[in-house]
Protein backbone atom coordinates (compact mmCIF):
# COMPACT_ATOMS: atom_id res chain seq x y z
CA UNK A 1 0.00 0.00 0.00
CA UNK A 2 1.48 3.36 -1.22
CA UNK A 3 1.38 6.20 0.96
CA UNK A 4 -1.27 7.67 -0.83
CA UNK A 5 -3.70 5.24 0.05
CA UNK A 6 -2.60 5.14 3.47
CA UNK A 7 -3.66 8.85 3.66
CA UNK A 8 -7.21 8.71 2.37
CA UNK A 9 -8.09 4.89 4.82
CA UNK A 10 -6.64 7.79 7.73
CA UNK A 11 -8.76 10.58 6.48
CA UNK A 12 -11.86 8.00 6.15
CA UNK A 13 -11.33 7.01 9.30
CA UNK A 14 -11.51 10.22 10.80
CA UNK A 15 -14.60 10.86 9.04
CA UNK A 16 -16.48 8.05 10.45
CA UNK A 17 -14.95 8.90 13.92
CA UNK A 18 -15.76 12.79 13.81
CA UNK A 19 -19.43 13.76 11.59
CA UNK A 20 -20.69 16.85 11.14
CA UNK A 21 -23.72 16.16 13.43
CA UNK A 22 -21.09 15.05 16.10
CA UNK A 23 -21.83 17.73 18.80
CA UNK A 24 -18.47 17.39 19.97
CA UNK A 25 -17.62 19.39 16.86
CA UNK A 26 -20.01 21.77 17.27
CA UNK A 27 -19.11 24.63 19.69
CA UNK A 28 -21.72 26.58 20.93
CA UNK A 29 -21.96 29.51 23.13
CA UNK A 30 -24.88 30.82 26.01
CA UNK A 31 -26.14 33.85 25.29
CA UNK A 32 -24.11 35.44 28.17
CA UNK A 33 -21.22 34.17 26.78
CA UNK A 34 -21.99 35.98 24.01
CA UNK A 35 -22.67 39.12 25.47
CA UNK A 36 -19.21 38.90 26.98
CA UNK A 37 -17.58 38.24 23.85
CA UNK A 38 -18.95 41.32 21.82
CA UNK A 39 -18.68 43.37 25.06
CA UNK A 40 -15.11 42.24 25.57
CA UNK A 41 -14.77 43.00 21.27
CA UNK A 42 -15.16 46.38 22.18
CA UNK A 43 -11.75 48.23 23.03
CA UNK A 44 -13.56 51.54 24.47
CA UNK A 45 -15.92 49.68 26.86
CA UNK A 46 -13.11 47.63 27.93
CA UNK A 47 -10.96 50.81 28.26
CA UNK A 48 -14.16 52.12 30.92
CA UNK A 49 -14.38 48.59 32.71
CA UNK A 50 -10.86 48.86 33.51
CA UNK A 51 -10.98 52.66 34.94
CA UNK A 52 -14.11 51.44 36.92
CA UNK A 53 -11.93 48.42 38.43
CA UNK A 54 -8.90 50.90 39.05
CA UNK A 55 -11.51 53.59 41.12
CA UNK A 56 -12.71 50.90 42.87
CA UNK A 57 -9.48 49.29 43.84
CA UNK A 58 -8.15 53.01 44.44
CA UNK A 59 -11.15 53.89 46.54
CA UNK A 60 -11.91 50.95 48.75
CA UNK A 61 -8.34 49.08 48.82
CA UNK A 62 -7.14 52.49 49.27
CA UNK A 63 -8.54 53.55 52.32
CA UNK A 64 -7.65 50.39 53.86
CA UNK A 65 -3.76 50.55 53.23
CA UNK A 66 -3.37 54.40 53.84
CA UNK A 67 -1.84 55.36 57.05
CA UNK A 68 -3.93 57.63 57.88
CA UNK A 69 -7.71 58.27 58.99
CA UNK A 70 -10.32 60.03 56.88
CA UNK A 71 -10.56 62.54 59.74
CA UNK A 72 -7.17 62.84 60.58
CA UNK A 73 -6.09 66.28 61.42
CA UNK A 74 -2.20 67.19 60.69
CA UNK A 75 -0.83 70.39 62.80
CA UNK A 76 2.32 72.38 62.42
CA UNK A 77 3.87 75.05 64.45
CA UNK A 78 3.76 79.05 63.29
CA UNK A 79 5.14 82.33 64.54
CA UNK A 80 2.06 84.27 64.53
CA UNK A 81 1.46 88.36 65.37
CA UNK A 82 -1.33 89.30 67.88
CA UNK A 83 -2.48 91.83 69.24
CA UNK A 84 -1.32 92.24 72.45
CA UNK A 85 -1.17 95.65 74.49
CA UNK A 86 -1.89 98.97 73.74
CA UNK A 87 0.33 101.84 76.09
CA UNK A 88 -0.45 105.09 75.84
CA UNK A 89 1.57 108.12 77.97
CA UNK A 90 -0.86 110.57 79.59
CA UNK A 91 -0.30 113.44 78.53
CA UNK A 92 -3.65 114.80 80.50
CA UNK A 93 -5.49 114.64 83.92
CA UNK A 94 -6.78 111.44 84.78
CA UNK A 95 -9.50 111.23 87.38
CA UNK A 96 -9.82 108.66 89.46
CA UNK A 97 -13.24 108.54 91.63
CA UNK A 98 -14.06 107.24 95.42
CA UNK A 99 -17.42 105.87 93.40
CA UNK A 100 -19.52 106.45 90.50
CA UNK A 101 -21.30 109.43 91.17
CA UNK A 102 -18.91 110.53 94.07
CA UNK A 103 -17.29 113.04 91.57
CA UNK A 104 -19.35 112.88 87.86
CA UNK A 105 -17.78 113.90 84.84
CA UNK A 106 -20.14 117.05 85.07
CA UNK A 107 -18.26 117.93 88.21
CA UNK A 108 -15.00 117.30 86.59
CA UNK A 109 -16.08 119.54 83.44
CA UNK A 110 -16.48 122.61 86.42
CA UNK A 111 -13.17 121.28 88.02
CA UNK A 112 -10.81 122.45 84.67
CA UNK A 113 -13.06 125.71 84.96
CA UNK A 114 -12.31 126.28 87.79
CA UNK A 115 -8.86 125.90 87.81
CA UNK A 116 -8.17 127.74 84.39
CA UNK A 117 -9.89 130.95 86.23
CA UNK A 118 -8.28 130.32 89.71
CA UNK A 119 -11.51 128.85 91.61
CA UNK A 120 -10.62 127.15 94.53
CA UNK A 121 -14.49 125.32 94.37
CA UNK A 122 -17.02 124.75 92.18
CA UNK A 123 -20.77 123.53 91.95
CA UNK A 124 -22.04 120.78 90.49
CA UNK A 125 -25.52 118.60 90.26
CA UNK A 126 -26.25 120.20 93.70
CA UNK A 127 -23.14 119.83 95.47
CA UNK A 128 -20.19 122.47 96.09
CA UNK A 129 -16.74 120.81 95.71
CA UNK A 130 -12.74 122.31 96.32
CA UNK A 131 -9.90 121.28 95.48
CA UNK A 132 -6.51 121.64 96.59
CA UNK A 133 -3.18 120.64 95.00
CA UNK A 134 -1.19 118.58 97.34
CA UNK A 135 1.86 118.29 95.42
CA UNK A 136 3.36 119.35 91.84
CA UNK A 137 0.22 118.41 89.23
CA UNK A 138 -1.44 116.50 92.01
CA UNK A 139 -4.77 118.00 92.89
CA UNK A 140 -7.67 116.21 95.23
CA UNK A 141 -10.92 116.98 95.02
CA UNK A 142 -13.77 117.35 97.88
CA UNK A 143 -16.71 117.58 98.63
CA UNK A 144 -18.88 119.81 101.79
CA UNK A 145 -20.03 116.41 102.42
CA UNK A 146 -17.12 114.60 103.37
CA UNK A 147 -13.93 114.90 104.67
CA UNK A 148 -12.04 112.51 102.56
CA UNK A 149 -11.42 113.22 99.02
CA UNK A 150 -13.97 112.22 96.54
CA UNK A 151 -11.40 111.94 93.39
CA UNK A 152 -8.05 113.22 92.05
CA UNK A 153 -6.43 114.53 89.34
CA UNK A 154 -3.44 113.64 88.59
CA UNK A 155 -0.41 112.49 85.27
CA UNK A 156 0.59 109.30 87.15
CA UNK A 157 -1.89 106.16 87.14
CA UNK A 158 -1.39 103.52 90.26
CA UNK A 159 -1.65 99.90 88.75
CA UNK A 160 -2.19 96.49 91.02
CA UNK A 161 1.26 94.08 91.14
CA UNK A 162 -1.03 91.17 92.02
CA UNK A 163 -3.32 89.31 89.57
CA UNK A 164 -7.17 89.73 89.95
CA UNK A 165 -6.50 92.64 92.56
CA UNK A 166 -7.60 96.38 92.97
CA UNK A 167 -6.24 99.15 94.32
CA UNK A 168 -8.35 101.02 97.13
CA UNK A 169 -9.58 104.46 96.07
CA UNK A 170 -8.01 105.86 99.44
CA UNK A 171 -4.49 104.09 98.99
CA UNK A 172 -4.31 105.34 95.28
CA UNK A 173 -4.69 108.48 96.81
CA UNK A 174 -2.15 107.47 99.56
CA UNK A 175 0.77 106.38 97.11
CA UNK A 176 0.44 109.21 95.34
CA UNK A 177 0.56 111.86 97.81
CA UNK A 178 3.65 109.78 98.88
CA UNK A 179 5.49 109.74 95.54
CA UNK A 180 4.53 112.57 94.01
CA UNK A 181 5.78 114.54 97.93
CA UNK A 182 9.39 112.61 97.15
CA UNK A 183 7.91 110.32 101.03
CA UNK A 184 9.81 107.04 101.48
CA UNK A 185 6.95 105.18 103.18
CA UNK A 186 3.42 106.20 104.69
CA UNK A 187 0.91 104.41 106.89
CA UNK A 188 -2.63 103.20 105.53
CA UNK A 189 -4.96 101.65 107.71
CA UNK A 190 -2.46 100.82 110.52
CA UNK A 191 -0.18 99.23 107.86
CA UNK A 192 3.63 100.57 106.81
CA UNK A 193 4.60 100.66 102.89
CA UNK A 194 7.59 101.50 101.58
CA UNK A 195 7.68 104.00 98.17
CA UNK A 196 10.52 103.51 95.45
CA UNK A 197 12.12 106.21 93.13
CA UNK A 198 10.72 103.74 90.24
CA UNK A 199 6.88 103.91 91.18
CA UNK A 200 7.01 100.82 93.18
CA UNK A 201 4.88 100.36 96.28
CA UNK A 202 5.67 97.38 98.80
CA UNK A 203 4.00 96.17 102.16
CA UNK A 204 6.72 94.20 103.77
CA UNK A 205 8.70 92.43 100.92
CA UNK A 206 5.78 92.00 98.96
CA UNK A 207 5.23 94.58 96.14
CA UNK A 208 1.56 95.58 96.18
CA UNK A 209 1.25 98.14 93.19
CA UNK A 210 3.32 100.71 91.10
CA UNK A 211 2.61 104.36 89.78
CA UNK A 212 3.59 105.31 86.05
CA UNK A 213 2.40 107.74 83.72
CA UNK A 214 1.90 105.28 80.80
CA UNK A 215 -1.57 103.10 80.49
CA UNK A 216 -0.68 99.77 79.37
CA UNK A 217 -3.53 97.34 78.61
CA UNK A 218 -3.70 94.01 77.54
CA UNK A 219 -6.24 93.35 74.48
CA UNK A 220 -7.46 90.45 76.07
CA UNK A 221 -9.34 90.61 79.55
CA UNK A 222 -7.94 87.59 80.91
CA UNK A 223 -4.36 88.71 80.10
CA UNK A 224 -2.61 90.04 83.10
CA UNK A 225 0.22 92.44 82.46
CA UNK A 226 2.88 92.56 85.15
CA UNK A 227 5.40 95.02 86.16
CA UNK A 228 8.43 93.95 84.86
CA UNK A 229 6.82 93.27 81.49
CA UNK A 230 5.07 97.00 81.61
CA UNK A 231 8.74 98.12 82.52
CA UNK A 232 10.62 96.67 80.18
CA UNK A 233 7.75 97.91 77.79
CA UNK A 234 8.22 101.81 78.64
CA UNK A 235 11.92 101.29 78.12
CA UNK A 236 11.54 99.90 74.76
CA UNK A 237 9.10 102.67 73.94
CA UNK A 238 11.69 105.78 75.78
CA UNK A 239 14.89 104.13 73.98
CA UNK A 240 13.19 104.14 70.15
CA UNK A 241 13.13 100.56 70.01
CA UNK A 242 10.57 98.63 67.54
CA UNK A 243 11.18 94.94 69.43
CA UNK A 244 11.68 93.33 72.43
CA UNK A 245 11.75 89.90 73.69
CA UNK A 246 10.46 89.12 77.10
CA UNK A 247 10.75 86.22 79.48
CA UNK A 248 7.45 85.85 81.87
CA UNK A 249 7.63 84.34 85.41
CA UNK A 250 6.78 80.58 83.81
CA UNK A 251 10.02 81.02 81.69
CA UNK A 252 8.24 81.33 78.09
CA UNK A 253 10.09 83.86 75.87
CA UNK A 254 8.29 85.78 73.33
CA UNK A 255 8.96 88.28 70.63
CA UNK A 256 7.25 91.69 70.93
CA UNK A 257 6.86 94.62 68.35
CA UNK A 258 5.76 98.11 69.10
CA UNK A 259 4.34 100.46 66.35
CA UNK A 260 2.85 103.96 66.71
CA UNK A 261 -0.35 104.70 66.03
CA UNK A 262 -0.12 108.98 65.17
CA UNK A 263 -4.26 108.72 64.87
CA UNK A 264 -4.47 107.66 68.19
CA UNK A 265 -1.24 109.03 69.76
CA UNK A 266 -1.00 105.54 71.21
CA UNK A 267 1.67 102.41 70.65
CA UNK A 268 0.12 99.38 69.52
CA UNK A 269 2.14 96.15 70.66
CA UNK A 270 2.53 92.73 69.00
CA UNK A 271 3.06 89.31 70.37
CA UNK A 272 5.33 87.12 68.24
CA UNK A 273 4.27 82.86 69.70
CA UNK A 274 4.65 79.92 68.24
CA UNK A 275 1.00 78.65 67.60
CA UNK A 276 0.01 74.95 67.08
CA UNK A 277 -2.03 75.49 64.24
CA UNK A 278 -3.71 73.55 61.24
CA UNK A 279 -1.27 72.43 58.33
CA UNK A 280 -3.65 73.34 56.15
CA UNK A 281 -2.61 73.74 52.23
CA UNK A 282 0.11 72.03 52.54
CA UNK A 283 2.08 71.60 49.05
CA UNK A 284 2.84 67.78 48.29
CA UNK A 285 5.21 65.60 50.37
CA UNK A 286 6.83 62.75 50.97
CA UNK A 287 4.51 62.12 54.09
CA UNK A 288 1.28 63.40 52.07
CA UNK A 289 1.73 62.92 48.24
CA UNK A 290 -1.21 65.43 47.34
CA UNK A 291 -0.91 67.68 50.29
CA UNK A 292 -3.43 68.66 52.82
CA UNK A 293 -6.91 70.65 52.64
CA UNK A 294 -8.22 73.53 54.50
CA UNK A 295 -8.45 71.28 57.51
CA UNK A 296 -5.09 69.84 57.50
CA UNK A 297 -6.20 66.52 56.42
CA UNK A 298 -4.51 64.03 53.88
CA UNK A 299 -5.69 64.95 50.62
CA UNK A 300 -4.95 61.29 49.47
CA UNK A 301 -6.45 59.85 51.99
CA UNK A 302 -9.55 61.69 51.50
CA UNK A 303 -9.95 61.53 47.51
CA UNK A 304 -10.18 56.96 48.54
CA UNK A 305 -12.86 57.66 51.45
CA UNK A 306 -14.66 60.10 48.65
CA UNK A 307 -14.95 57.56 46.24
CA UNK A 308 -15.99 55.08 48.51
CA UNK A 309 -19.10 57.61 49.27
CA UNK A 310 -19.45 58.28 45.98
CA UNK A 311 -19.92 54.89 44.65
CA UNK A 312 -21.63 53.55 47.64
CA UNK A 313 -24.54 56.90 47.03
CA UNK A 314 -24.74 56.06 43.25
CA UNK A 315 -25.17 52.30 43.70
CA UNK A 316 -28.09 52.62 46.47
CA UNK A 317 -29.48 55.40 44.40
CA UNK A 318 -29.97 53.33 41.38
CA UNK A 319 -31.07 50.46 43.43
CA UNK A 320 -33.66 52.13 44.94
CA UNK A 321 -34.71 52.97 41.46
CA UNK A 322 -34.41 50.09 40.08
CA UNK A 323 -36.21 48.24 42.36
CA UNK A 324 -39.39 50.90 42.69
CA UNK A 325 -39.08 51.22 38.82
CA UNK A 326 -39.30 47.15 37.92
CA UNK A 327 -42.54 46.86 40.51
CA UNK A 328 -44.01 50.11 39.55
CA UNK A 329 -43.60 49.14 35.67
CA UNK A 330 -43.94 45.68 35.42
CA UNK A 331 -47.60 46.31 37.33
CA UNK A 332 -48.63 48.52 34.89
CA UNK A 333 -47.37 46.61 31.57
CA UNK A 334 -48.83 43.68 32.57
CA UNK A 335 -52.52 44.40 33.94
CA UNK A 336 -52.55 47.65 31.53
CA UNK A 337 -56.43 49.36 31.59
CA UNK A 338 -57.41 51.39 34.39
CA UNK A 339 -54.00 49.94 36.38
CA UNK A 340 -51.55 50.75 33.90
CA UNK A 341 -53.39 54.99 33.83
CA UNK A 342 -53.18 54.97 37.55
CA UNK A 343 -49.44 53.92 37.50
CA UNK A 344 -48.85 56.32 34.57
CA UNK A 345 -50.53 59.61 35.96
CA UNK A 346 -48.23 58.76 38.74
CA UNK A 347 -45.34 58.83 36.66
CA UNK A 348 -46.24 61.88 34.93
CA UNK A 349 -46.48 63.78 38.67
CA UNK A 350 -43.09 62.50 39.30
CA UNK A 351 -42.06 63.70 36.40
CA UNK A 352 -42.89 67.38 36.75
CA UNK A 353 -41.39 67.47 40.24
CA UNK A 354 -38.84 70.50 39.80
CA UNK A 355 -35.97 67.47 41.69
CA UNK A 356 -33.53 69.97 42.50
CA UNK A 357 -35.67 72.86 43.74
CA UNK A 358 -36.67 70.25 46.13
CA UNK A 359 -33.51 68.63 47.45
CA UNK A 360 -31.56 72.10 48.03
CA UNK A 361 -34.94 72.50 50.07
CA UNK A 362 -34.70 69.64 52.23
CA UNK A 363 -30.62 69.92 52.32
CA UNK A 364 -31.16 73.28 53.69
CA UNK A 365 -33.36 71.87 56.35
CA UNK A 366 -31.54 69.35 57.65
CA UNK A 367 -28.63 72.16 57.65
CA UNK A 368 -31.21 74.22 59.86
CA UNK A 369 -31.83 71.44 62.26
CA UNK A 370 -28.49 69.92 62.19
CA UNK A 371 -29.10 66.24 61.08
CA UNK A 372 -26.08 64.08 61.88
CA UNK A 373 -23.97 63.67 58.50
CA UNK A 374 -24.56 59.58 58.77
CA UNK A 375 -28.18 60.05 58.70
CA UNK A 376 -28.11 62.82 56.02
CA UNK A 377 -26.21 60.76 53.57
CA UNK A 378 -29.10 57.75 53.93
CA UNK A 379 -31.59 60.88 53.65
CA UNK A 380 -29.77 61.73 50.40
CA UNK A 381 -29.69 58.39 49.26
CA UNK A 382 -33.43 57.73 49.97
CA UNK A 383 -34.39 61.20 48.09
CA UNK A 384 -32.43 60.84 45.16
CA UNK A 385 -33.57 57.23 44.80
CA UNK A 386 -37.60 58.15 45.00
CA UNK A 387 -37.44 60.56 42.72
CA UNK A 388 -35.54 59.02 40.23
CA UNK A 389 -37.95 55.88 39.44
CA UNK A 390 -40.22 56.93 37.05
CA UNK A 391 -38.07 56.88 34.05
CA UNK A 392 -37.10 52.96 34.70
CA UNK A 393 -40.51 52.04 35.73
CA UNK A 394 -41.53 53.57 31.90
CA UNK A 395 -39.24 51.55 30.41
CA UNK A 396 -40.15 48.42 31.67
CA UNK A 397 -43.68 48.73 30.82
CA UNK A 398 -42.97 49.51 27.30
CA UNK A 399 -40.88 46.16 26.94
CA UNK A 400 -43.32 44.60 29.09
CA UNK A 401 -46.46 45.41 26.87
CA UNK A 402 -44.35 44.29 23.88
CA UNK A 403 -43.75 40.93 25.28
CA UNK A 404 -46.55 40.00 27.62
CA UNK A 405 -48.67 38.90 24.00
CA UNK A 406 -46.10 36.66 22.75
CA UNK A 407 -46.70 32.26 22.88
CA UNK A 408 -44.05 31.87 26.20
CA UNK A 409 -46.55 33.79 27.89
CA UNK A 410 -49.78 32.20 26.35
CA UNK A 411 -47.97 29.24 27.82
CA UNK A 412 -47.81 30.38 31.14
CA UNK A 413 -51.25 31.61 31.52
CA UNK A 414 -52.37 27.94 30.31
CA UNK A 415 -50.09 26.43 32.51
CA UNK A 416 -51.77 28.34 35.49
CA UNK A 417 -48.60 30.00 36.99
CA UNK A 418 -49.59 32.84 39.46
CA UNK A 419 -49.53 36.77 38.20
CA UNK A 420 -46.38 37.39 40.64
CA UNK A 421 -44.53 34.73 38.98
CA UNK A 422 -44.92 35.50 35.29
CA UNK A 423 -44.35 38.86 36.08
CA UNK A 424 -41.07 38.07 37.87
CA UNK A 425 -40.19 34.92 36.97
CA UNK A 426 -40.67 35.24 33.13
CA UNK A 427 -41.38 38.98 31.90
CA UNK A 428 -38.68 41.07 34.18
CA UNK A 429 -35.63 38.87 32.94
CA UNK A 430 -36.41 39.48 29.63
CA UNK A 431 -35.58 43.58 30.39
CA UNK A 432 -32.98 42.72 32.43
CA UNK A 433 -30.35 43.96 29.60
CA UNK A 434 -32.30 47.33 29.17
CA UNK A 435 -32.35 47.11 32.77
CA UNK A 436 -28.34 47.09 32.91
CA UNK A 437 -27.69 49.30 30.64
CA UNK A 438 -29.85 51.93 32.02
CA UNK A 439 -28.61 51.08 35.48
CA UNK A 440 -24.90 51.47 34.17
CA UNK A 441 -25.64 55.16 32.53
CA UNK A 442 -28.01 56.37 35.53
CA UNK A 443 -24.79 55.50 37.95
CA UNK A 444 -22.70 58.41 35.81
CA UNK A 445 -25.76 60.86 35.82
CA UNK A 446 -26.26 59.98 40.17
CA UNK A 447 -22.57 60.32 41.10
CA UNK A 448 -22.42 63.97 39.56
CA UNK A 449 -25.80 64.90 40.92
CA UNK A 450 -24.21 63.61 44.79
CA UNK A 451 -20.97 66.02 43.77
CA UNK A 452 -23.19 68.80 42.28
CA UNK A 453 -25.18 68.43 45.79
CA UNK A 454 -21.79 68.19 48.15
CA UNK A 455 -20.37 71.16 46.02
CA UNK A 456 -23.27 73.98 46.94
CA UNK A 457 -22.69 72.62 50.74
CA UNK A 458 -26.22 70.47 50.91
CA UNK A 459 -25.05 66.71 50.29
CA UNK A 460 -22.44 64.69 52.21
CA UNK A 461 -21.31 67.10 55.22
CA UNK A 462 -18.17 66.71 57.07
CA UNK A 463 -16.43 65.03 58.16
CA UNK A 464 -17.19 62.42 55.65
CA UNK A 465 -15.59 62.84 52.47
CA UNK A 466 -16.68 62.90 48.91
CA UNK A 467 -15.19 64.33 45.46
CA UNK A 468 -17.92 67.12 45.63
CA UNK A 469 -17.20 68.43 48.85
CA UNK A 470 -13.92 68.40 48.14
CA UNK A 471 -13.85 70.47 45.36
CA UNK A 472 -16.22 72.94 47.15
CA UNK A 473 -13.00 74.16 48.33
CA UNK A 474 -12.64 76.03 45.00
CA UNK A 475 -15.10 78.47 46.22
CA UNK A 476 -12.11 80.34 47.37
CA UNK A 477 -10.73 82.22 44.37
CA UNK A 478 -6.87 82.19 46.22
CA UNK A 479 -7.66 78.23 46.86
CA UNK A 480 -8.58 77.93 42.72
CA UNK A 481 -5.80 79.84 41.40
CA UNK A 482 -2.86 78.07 43.99
CA UNK A 483 -3.80 75.04 45.32
CA UNK A 484 -3.89 72.60 42.27
CA UNK A 485 -3.62 70.05 44.59
CA UNK A 486 -6.61 70.46 46.11
CA UNK A 487 -9.44 70.39 43.36
CA UNK A 488 -7.69 69.10 40.50
CA UNK A 489 -7.59 65.65 41.47
CA UNK A 490 -10.61 65.35 43.14
CA UNK A 491 -12.39 66.80 39.38
CA UNK A 492 -9.99 64.17 37.18
CA UNK A 493 -11.73 61.06 39.23
CA UNK A 494 -15.00 62.39 39.39
CA UNK A 495 -14.39 62.74 35.14
CA UNK A 496 -13.43 59.22 35.01
CA UNK A 497 -15.44 57.67 36.85
CA UNK A 498 -18.68 59.30 35.50
CA UNK A 499 -17.23 59.22 31.90
CA UNK A 500 -15.86 54.90 32.25
CA UNK A 501 -19.67 54.35 33.53
CA UNK A 502 -21.01 55.79 30.49
CA UNK A 503 -18.29 53.83 28.42
CA UNK A 504 -19.20 50.73 29.52
CA UNK A 505 -23.05 51.77 29.67
CA UNK A 506 -23.04 51.91 25.54
CA UNK A 507 -20.79 48.99 25.27
CA UNK A 508 -23.01 46.63 27.22
CA UNK A 509 -26.38 48.24 25.39
CA UNK A 510 -24.39 46.88 21.87
CA UNK A 511 -23.07 43.85 23.34
CA UNK A 512 -26.66 43.12 24.29
CA UNK A 513 -28.04 44.13 20.66
CA UNK A 514 -28.22 40.78 18.92
CA UNK A 515 -27.92 42.32 15.47
CA UNK A 516 -24.86 43.82 16.32
CA UNK A 517 -22.35 41.91 13.92
CA UNK A 518 -18.43 41.90 15.00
Amino acid sequence: MNNDEKLNNENKAGAEEYSLNDDRRVKTLSPGALVVRRFLRNRVAVTGLVILIAMALFSFVGGLITPYKEDQLFYRYDHQNKQYAAVKENTELRYVTASKDSFPSVAQAKFVLARKTGKESFDAKGKTFTYKEEAEEFYVIYSEESEEPVGFATYDIVSSSVSDAEVPFLLQYEILKALLNGQDEFEYEGETYSVSEDGGVTKGEEEVAYASSYIVQAIMSDVFLTRSFKEELVSSIKDGKTDFAFTDEDGTEAEYTVSFDAATNSYSVLQTVETKVFDKYHTPTREHWLGTDRNGMDMLTRLMYGGRVSLYIGFIVVIIETVLGVIMGGISGYFGGWVDNLIMRLVDIFYCIPSMPIIIILGAAMDALRVDPQIRMLYLMLILGFLGWPSIARLVRGQILSLREQEFMTATESSGIRVSRRIFRHLIPNVIPQLIVTMTMSLGSTILTEATLSFLGLGVKFPFASWGNIINDVNDTYVLTNFWFIWIPAGVCLLATVLAFNLVGDGLRDAFDPKMKR
